[in-house]
């Protein structure tokens, strides 16, 4: 593949830009200077760095974000910053076949929410993370503003009815974790779920946190508003447990 076409392909702009990019001497490849933008390259695991940033090539992207509260998870943000200006603009600006370039959030966490949060350019992968068919459990670790006891516990297992659905919502699997704490597991996502089936059995979310989604745990040494590519053994067994 030409250096031009990697550049381009990774989202370091325009084909043009690209071009320049390599003309004036700001791409090394392998720790070497190459300033033909026309030099063919096998990308399959290609170091370079662009401007001194340090790149490796990624046939598709497939990250997890920390997300921090006070964060939309939204191309237009409202009041408040979105999560895309927490990753550097080549993971925003890959091309893609969709409308909107670069990485994509698999599915959405509130402003007020922190944890998991899953991003790809993937459409194969978006889907069998996303849909509700493949049922791939999400993990909530809840912060609640009155006690939690077992009654609440049972129902939230049994299912509670939202006011927009009339088919209870139950959660996978919930547990107490403290006093005013609980680990809720949910295998499909709705507007607010979680505060609402908290509201359902008379309780109050204070705190709302997701620690993993399907066999992918948010790690913890990755501290809130940083990314990490997914390596390829655990892209591999999330896809596995996602189908």
């Amino acid at each position: 593949m030409e250096l031009q076409d990697i550049l381009y392909s990774q989202g370091f702009g325009a084909r043009r830009v690209c071009l320049g990019l390599v003309q004036n001497g700001l791409v090394t490849v392998a720790g070497q200077p190459c300033d033909d933008p026309y030099a063919d390259f096998d990308p399959e695991g290609l170091q370079f760095t662009v401007e001194g940033k340090a790149w490796s090539y990624h046939a598709k992207a497939y990250l997890m974000l920390h997300k921090p509260a006070g964060y939309e998870c939204s191309q237009k943000p409202g009041a408040w910053p979105s999560i895309y200006t927490l990753l550097p603009a080549p993971l925003r600006q890959r091309p893609n076949k969709g409308s909107t370039p670069g990485v994509q959030a698999i599915g959405r966490l509130d402003q007020d929410t922190t944890g998991l949060l899953l991003l790809s350019d993937d459409g194969a992968f978006i889907h069998r993370m996303s849909s509700p068919r493949h049922h791939v459990p999400k993990v909530y670790e809840i912060g609640t503003a009155d006690p939690v006891d077992a009654r609440q516990v049972a129902r939230l297992l049994e299912g509670v009815v939202l006011d927009d659905d009339p088919k209870p919502v139950r959660a996978a699997a919930c547990e107490a974790t403290g006093t005013h704490a609980l680990r809720l597991t949910l295998t499909e996502g709705k507007y607010h779920q979680v505060k609402r089936m908290l509201a359902a059995v008379g309780n109050r979310v204070v705190g709302l946190h997701r620690s993993r989604i399907g066999s992918l745990q948010l790690p913890d040494d990755l501290p809130p508003g940083q990314w990490r590519w997914l390596t390829p053994e655990t892209l591999a067994a999330a896809t596995d447990r996602g189908r």
